[in-house]
């Protein structure tokens, strides 16, 4: 059982979280707002829409933002506690630096574990509601691709011909066993194609051994054959890149599905080892927060302690940001570049952990 004062730290812990995450998602809102008007300001909807766009995407977006909101919350906790001669308090009651950091690494870890299980999810079914409607007022929203048990599908519209693709697997950059079905504007059927490879590098599709047969079910048999797309390899690609709209258990569908068809699952693997991280991640950025505070005592400005969280909070950005490109990039196995800049935070929090009680 917690004690009276443990419990009274979580609480005040807890609301300073919860204020932080509140005044963060206020701002995610007016932001995105301003960004949904923008992207709907030549389409004929109603003034509802954007609202509705907004409060749709503002939960993916603030799950985002959870570590720097952990740092930043920990670091106004430690400003309360010192402010109100409350540490002096604790102290009396034998609480030191290490106890008092235990406490505030068990509820951000209590807190990653209801992020991951219930917020994720739950902000990836109103990020998937946000895509379908968003698709609506797109540009491209004619162009559809998805990938299923039974291979991948792709609908695409060009020179007012409407082109049903599906394919077995695919392979660098070739659909294999392919089949293609060219429909007139009314869905009558102009022409199938069956090709046993389609290399898709560029918007100039190159078919190789391939089977035409026309309306009047007559068959021609060609060595090459091209038709022209409005698909690439790296449009496909990323039609398939945005996974914070699935849940996690639609994630592990998606990969077998995946592996099914021979579509690379790397992106879906990145996606899991960054869910799998979080809890650690909020632990440490609490750390981080807990150092630069206790290490510094208020002996300086108030303002500048909290600069310190925020360059930091920059920093751990940008880390990973360079960590995720060296990562797609070869220089590094993609999922060490999930772990990679965790494994370095954890590293430079245990030295100031080790420490900690001497301040």
């Amino acid at each position: 059982m917690f004690s009276t004062h443990l419990k009274y730290l979580f609480k005040k812990f807890t609301k300073k979280i919860l204020l932080l995450s509140f005044i963060f998602f206020i701002l995610v809102l007016i932001i995105n707002l301003i960004e949904e008007s923008n992207f709907l300001k030549e389409s004929e909807t109603t003034w509802i829409t954007p609202i509705i766009l907004t409060f749709l995407n503002a939960p993916s977006l603030l799950y985002e933002m959870f570590p720097f909101i952990f740092l930043i919350s920990t670091q106004f906790f430690f400003i309360d506690i010192y402010e109100n001669r409350e540490i002096d308090t604790l102290r009396i009651f034998g609480m030191n630096n290490f106890s008092l950091l235990k406490i505030l690494i068990t509820t951000t870890f209590i807190f990653g574990l209801f992020i991951i299980t219930v917020f994720y999810n739950f902000s990836s079914i109103l990020k998937n509601e946000y895509l379908k409607i968003k698709n609506n007022y797109a540009e491209d929203n004619k162009y559809l691709a998805v990938i299923t048990k039974n291979g991948i599908w792709i609908k695409d519209s060009f020179d007012e011909e409407i082109i049903i693709i599906n394919a077995d697997k695919i392979i660098d950059e070739f659909l294999i066993n392919s089949s293609i079905t060219k429909l007139d504007k009314n869905f009558n059927i102009k022409e199938n194609i069956i090709a046993e490879r389609v290399n898709i590098k560029d918007k100039t599709w190159k078919l190789s051994n391939v089977i035409t047969t026309d309306i009047n079910n007559f068959s021609n048999k060609h060595e090459n054959l091209t038709i022209n797309s409005n698909f690439d390899l790296e449009k496909v690609n990323n039609l398939f890149s945005d996974l914070s709209s699935l849940t996690y258990f639609e994630l592990l569908k998606l990969q077998k599905d995946y592996i099914s068809i021979g579509y690379s699952i790397d992106d879906i693997e990145i996606q899991k080892h960054k869910f799998y991280s979080l809890p650690i991640l909020l632990v440490i950025m609490t750390i981080i927060g807990s150092i630069i505070m206790i290490y510094n005592k208020f002996k300086k400005n108030l303002l500048l302690n909290l600069f310190y969280g925020i360059f930091f909070s920059v920093v751990v950005y940008y880390l990973s940001h360079f960590s995720n490109l060296l990562g797609e990039n070869g220089r590094f196995p993609l999922i060490l570049s999930v772990w990679f800049p965790i494994i370095v935070l954890m590293s430079t929090s245990i030295i100031g952990v080790i420490r900690i009680n001497e301040k």
